[in-house]
Order: C-alpha cells, then structure tokens, then sequence
C-alpha cells in the first residue's frame, strides 16, 4: 500500500467526470498553486488525454503502485466547486438512481464553471491625487485627447467606467494607458455580478404587496410555531404543509426564512415551474433587502454568464438565499439551515434525461445531510407525501382557509356533450364560460383560461377516408399550427406544411379536430374582439424574460384574458382574476398511467385556485366530456380527503406506490424486433438475480412506442419500499452486453410512464 505524501505531493482521490464511475489516485504537483481540498475540481491526465475530475479524499487507502500515480496537471477554480455534502449527496445519488456519476457531477456543476470560467470584470479610472492646471495645460498642447479625458476624471467623485467613459468622450484607449504610465491615472477593476431578474421586468413593480409584513391568521401562526419548534430541536424534520389555494402558504415560508436568515442560516427555496420563480424572487427580495440578504436565481434559463455568477455568489456566501428549478438543489448554499420545495406535487421536479432524479426527493435527502429543516407545500400534495405524513415520517401542518376568510371559488362543471349537441357543432366554449367571460371583461375584471394542449387543434382528420395526419417518426398525431400554417410534432419537432386537401383521397373535407391554445386564442378574440388577450405557451415564451413581463403585465392589469397550459396553472397570484375556465379538463385522464386521476385532481384544483384570490368573489367553469368521473367531482368539491381514501384504496389494491417502489427500465433502438429481443433476454438474466419480492412486469410496448424513429419497450420492477433494486439492475447491467443500436435507460421513482 502506498503511503501518503505531505505538501504538493500529497495523493488524492479523483472521481473523473468520464465513463469511469470508480475513483482514480494522483498526485498533486508542485506546480499546484495550494494544497488540494476535497470538491476541488481538477484537470488530470487520463491515458492519452485530459479529463475534468473532483477531489473525493484526501489521501488513499488504495493499493497502487507508486510508479502508475500521475500528477495532477490544472487546479480548474481557486475553490472547490462542490462541498462535502454535496459530494455525499452525488454518492447517495449514484447508489439510490444507478445513474452514472459522470452525469450527475455535470448536472450539479454548472457548465461555466466546469470551464474554468472568470467573472466578469468591469474596470474604473480615477485621477491620482490633485491635478495642477499647469499639468492639463501642457496635456492640451502635446496630448489633447489625453487631457480631456484627465479633466474630466479630475472633477469626479467616484472612479468612472472606463469602457462607458472613454466611448463617451471618443478618447481612444492608448491614451488612457499613457495617463496610467504617467502616475496621472489609477485603472482598478471590480467583479461585475450578472444578477437575474434585477432588471426593468420586476414583475410586482414598484408598489411591492409584500414589504409590509402582514399579520399572521391562527392556522398560520400555528404552522409557523410548529416549525420553528422543530428547527430548534435541531437535527433533520420534514414538515408538509397542506394548505389550500390562497391560505398564504408563501407568508409561512417568509416567517421561517427571517429566523433562519437573522440567524445567519441559508436558504434554499425550489419552485416546479421557471415560470414560478420570478414571482417568488421579487417577494423575498422585497422582504429581505432591509437585512442586506441577497438572492441567487438558479434555473436553466439563465445565460451561462448568469449561473455562474450566481454560482459564484452562493459558493463566497454572498447570496444566503437561492431560488430556483430542481437543479437548484445542488447550489452550494453555505450553512444550510431551510429547505423548503413550493408545489411538491409537481412532476415538473422530476428530471428525465439523466440523471432521473427528483428534486423534491433530493431536497429532502439534502436537507437530512445538512441536518436541517425541510418543508414541503401543497394545495394538493402528492400522494406518497401525504403517504408518509400518515405514517409520522414527515409532520403534518394544514391551512384549511384563504386568508381574510375569503371564499374558494364557486365551481361549475359544463358536460360539452350536451354543448355540441345543442350548437350541433363542436365548440371551443359553453354557453356559460362564454357569458362568464362576457361579465367579467365589462366589469373590468381578469379572466385565465387553460387548456394543457398547444397549437390549434390536435389532429387532421379526413370524414371520408379516415386519414389521419402522423408524424412519420413518433407514434403520435401532428398538431396544426394555424399562425405559420404547419404540421408539427411536438415530440420529436418535425414539421411540414398543413395540406388543403386529404394527402390519402384528395378529399376537400379535411377538418382539424380538438382544440389547443391557438384556437383558443381565435375563438376569444371572435368573443371579445375588444380585450386585450395574451396566449402562454411553449410556442411563444422562446425569447428571456418574456415570461416575466406577460406575468407583469397581466399583474399590472394591462391584459384581460391569459390564454396558456401549465405554465399558468400553479403558483401565481393574481388578485383581480375572478374567473377561471378550464377547457377539456379530462385530457390527462386517459393517459395510460396510475397517476391520472391524481394528476387531473390536483391540476384541476391548482388552476381553480387562481380564480378569487383578491377582494372579489371567483368562478371557476371545468369543460369536460367526462363530468362524473371521480377525480374531478372530488376538484369541484375540494374533497382532498375523500379523493386522497379513494386513490390510497386503489393504489393499495393493485400494489402501486406508495405501497410498493417502482423502477422503470425502457429498451430503445430503431429495429422494434432487436429491442424486443434484447429487453426479453435482459428480464430473463435478471429473473433469478432478484429475490421474490420484485415482481417483474413486461417487456411490452410504451405508451408511446415510436418517438424519433426509436421504438421503446419497457419492463417495470416492483419491490418492497428501502428495497434497492435500482443499483442491481445497473450492475448486472453492466455484465450484460448490447448492440450499439440499441439503448436502455433505468428510471427509478418515475413520474412519466409514456
């Protein structure tokens, strides 16, 4: 065994962001500019080339032959980039998800800072000491450009811009380096931080609901009390707080964030949507600028320049507060005393590219290595949440009111059968949600409609052949875009020009068939050819910041009617909306999944409750074709408890979670009868490995079988709950070998079943 070395030969262990998921030992070199520290990130010689790797440990227990020890040859950043607890956290990660740890270091560190990237940097000038009018005299006559601008810089203040000063002044840059040979002038530069969302588009502009602290109603107190009993307790608690749409669930977190911030503690705030997060950031702001706390954003919209100075920021302990997406998770918050993850519900936490993590799931892992508090927040909270409330795993805190005890909106489902019947035609709205939307832009109130499809109308249909427009490369329908006039998919992108007549019979009767939010969009300006509409969606929020100023805007009262999916279904408080229609509220029942109903349920109650949380009375109208199926009678009502025994029943019955863990592993490629051979062979090594408590279910085809010309198959492993069959699978799979054609993927927990 080689011993340990002192100094700039000390031997460390490296987990290289490469192929590799086993540690490497190398020594760090004298060229080295300090000593190696654990989470540094290295660059260190791989056989014939360089990779990226991150210090695990100090020192090693491996036996290696003292000759095979390469040198480390860069130290990448003067800090490390993850910390201990991170580093566990990835451990955990690679174990519990089988992902490998090459992608989940890329995932925790940000790109710009894997690349060795600077801040950037803005430089000053200042005049040195008093200047003689007999020094500027001489300037003018020999130097004039160098004399205006030492004139200028004379009757200054505070140093200047430079690169702003010297384009001002049309003062090339040669002079200035000659007034700062000449002693005359002093150049300084300073990190110039790129700060998201501290800029023109605050969403709550300058007349901010939230600097006023607002008192405290019992059942928030109460939560409040219950939390900070358990913060000083001490040690690691997860509390859920189940609080109805409107009963100030934010007010909550803001009270814990002042006692963890006035105690030097940080925070670490996720929100589902990137759409949710300027909202949140301009109420902490404006809450917390009075104690000097700053506020990270980190979400994947950012420009590099932008996470990695809030990266930076987090990392030197400027920045005690970080808010973001579920990659958030991962900044490096010093002295982590909160976690709280708003919307936990929310599938949008779960990632599904790899690694297949969840951020919730890993927001509370985080929060049990950094023995500190956790809160989880929901109007509808996930059933494996509530699952483990029941069984004392987390601690239940309930907000059963709105605030100033104002009423949940008043909720009408329209059955659209009877809608077409009576039209004879189909419909994008109900008699009633269009005088509904009449009233209230006459009354000058706000109006959100959601539909979760976008584009104009789902499908082509030809009446007279049965031709149906799909896409060539996935198994699913093309959807009509009726402002370009294209076909496109919205899985794999592809996208053609909408035919005029049927490409199968050359029928003229062509129709689009189901509405998206395009359609929408046309149909409300046709009602209200006077209002001001705005339409939400993938298709339209391309360009940065545009969601923030929509959401401004419509705060601000400058749009009437919001059109969009479920980018505007959650989160967002809007005091003059007072009406809320939701259109084919049963779309995402017939997806084959056990989470349907669940989903419908909370999406349903989620979008409701956007409707009357200010002074006024809201409504809510639900189109549907299916009115009296279970989870949207249960929204109507708000009947979260019998919903929650009615799906606890089913799950329970058919061995689904929360009862028993789900791993999912899909077999791709793009010839379906190799990807069925190899995913059959895979279930029959794997059979005997496993003990009798996995129960194997498949290979079968995917919901959606085709998608970019890959077929899928899939098999899922049920197993007892703390059972880890995740990392056999990943073992065994490494023993078991494949085409190159053909790829697999394990998603352990997953929320997509498509």
């Amino acid at each position: 065994m080689v011993s340990n070395e002192t100094a700039y030969g000390e031997l460390v262990e490296v987990i290289l962001m490469t192929g590799l998921d086993s540690r490497l030992v190398y020594r760090a070199g004298g060229a080295m500019p300090r000593m190696p520290m654990v989470g540094d990130l290295l660059r260190v010689p791989l056989l014939n080339r360089t990779e990226l790797g991150v210090v695990a440990k100090i020192g090693t227990s491996q036996d290696v032959e003292p000759s095979k020890i390469k040198e480390v040859l860069e130290l990448v950043r003067e800090q490390p980039v993850l910390t201990p607890e991170l580093l566990a956290l990835a451990e955990w990660m690679f174990s519990y998800y089988a992902a490998p740890m090459e992608a989940i270091l890329e995932t925790m560190i940000p790109v710009a800072v894997r690349r060795g990237a600077k801040s950037k940097m803005r430089k000053y000038l200042r005049a040195v000491g008093p200047i003689e009018q007999s020094v500027l005299d001489e300037l003018k006559k020999r130097a004039p450009k160098q004399a205006k601008l030492l004139e200028f810089l004379r009757d200054q203040i505070a140093p200047s811009p430079k690169i702003a000063l010297l384009k001002r002044l049309g003062v090339q840059s040669t002079s200035c380096s000659a007034l700062v040979e000449k002693g005359l002038v002093e150049e300084t530069s300073s990190r110039q931080d790129r700060i998201a969302y501290d800029d023109e588009f605050n969403e709550v502009g300058t007349a901010v609901e939230s600097v006023d602290v607002v008192e405290l109603t019992d059942e928030q107190s109460v939560a409040v009390e219950s939390m900070l009993a358990s913060r000083d307790e001490g040690g690691f608690k997860v509390h859920l707080l189940h609080g109805v749409t409107g009963s100030g669930k934010t007010e909550v977190y803001l009270r814990l964030m002042e006692a963890v911030l006035e105690g030097d503690g940080g925070v670490l705030f996720l929100v589902p949507e990137v759409s949710l997060a300027p909202q949140t950031v301009d109420r902490i702001r404006a809450r917390f600028d009075r104690l000097g706390v700053d506020t990270a954003v980190w979400h994947s919209h950012l420009s590099d320049g932008e996470r990695l100075d809030a990266w930076q920021m987090v990392a030197d302990g400027r920045a005690r507060v970080v808010v973001g997406a579920r990659s958030a998770v991962y900044a490096p918050v010093k002295n982590l005393q909160l976690v709280i993850v708003d919307e936990e519900h929310e599938p949008a936490f779960k990632q599904e590219e790899t690694p297949r993590y969840h951020g919730r799931d890993v927001a509370v892992y985080r929060a049990m290595l950094s023995k500190c508090l956790c809160v989880l927040g929901s109007a509808t909270p996930s059933v494996e949440s509530v699952n483990n409330a029941n069984q004392g795993k987390y601690r239940l805190d309930r907000l059963t009111r709105r605030v100033d005890d104002r009423e949940l909106p008043l909720v009408h489902v329209v059955d659209m059968r009877r809608e077409i019947l009576k039209e004879n035609r189909m419909v994008a709205f109900s008699a009633e949600l269009r005088e509904k939307l009449l009233t209230r832009f006459e009354l000058k109130e706000q109006s959100i409609l959601f539909i979760n499809r976008r584009g104009y109308s789902k499908s082509l249909l030809c009446p007279d052949c049965g031709y149906i427009a799909y896409c060539d490369h996935c198994s699913v329908t093309l959807t009509y875009h009726r402002t370009d006039e294209r076909l496109k998919c919205h899985l794999c992108g592809i996208e053609k020009a909408a035919p005029t007549n049927c490409p199968k019979c050359n029928s003229v009767k062509i129709r689009w068939r189901g509405l998206g939010t395009q359609r929408v969009e046309e149909s409300l300006l046709k009602l209200l050819p006077r209002a001001r509409i705005v339409r939400m969606d993938a298709d339209v929020m391309g360009r940065k910041n545009l969601y923030r100023k929509i959401l401004g805007d419509f705060r601000r009262g400058r749009i009437d009617v919001l059109v969009g999916t479920q980018m505007i279904a959650k989160g967002l408080d809007f005091p003059n909306v007072t009406l809320v229609g939701v259109l084919e509220a049963d779309l995402s029942l017939h997806i084959q999944d056990f989470r349907a109903g669940e989903r419908t349920f909370q999406l349903l109650v989620q979008v409701a409750g956007r409707a009357g949380r200010g002074d006024r009375a809201g409504e809510v109208v639900v189109q549907t074709f299916d009115p009296s199926s279970a989870p949207i009678q249960y929204a109507r009502r708000s009947e979260f408890e019998g919903f929650l025994e009615d799906e606890l029943y089913q799950r329970s019955e058919l061995g689904y979670p929360p009862f028993r863990s789900l791993v999912r592993q899909v077999f791709q490629g793009p010839n379906p009868d190799k990807v069925t051979f190899y995913a059959e062979q895979w279930v029959k090594k794997v059979r005997p490995e496993l003990d009798d408590s996995v129960d194997i279910r498949g290979p079968v085809p995917a919901p959606l079988e085709k998608i970019k010309d890959q077929y899928r198959f899939h098999i899922w492993f049920f197993h007892p709950r703390g059972h880890s069959v995740a990392a056999r699978l990943f073992q065994l799979r490494k023993e078991f070998p494949m085409e190159k054609d053909v790829r697999d993927f394990i998603d352990v927990d997953p929320v997509n079943l498509s």
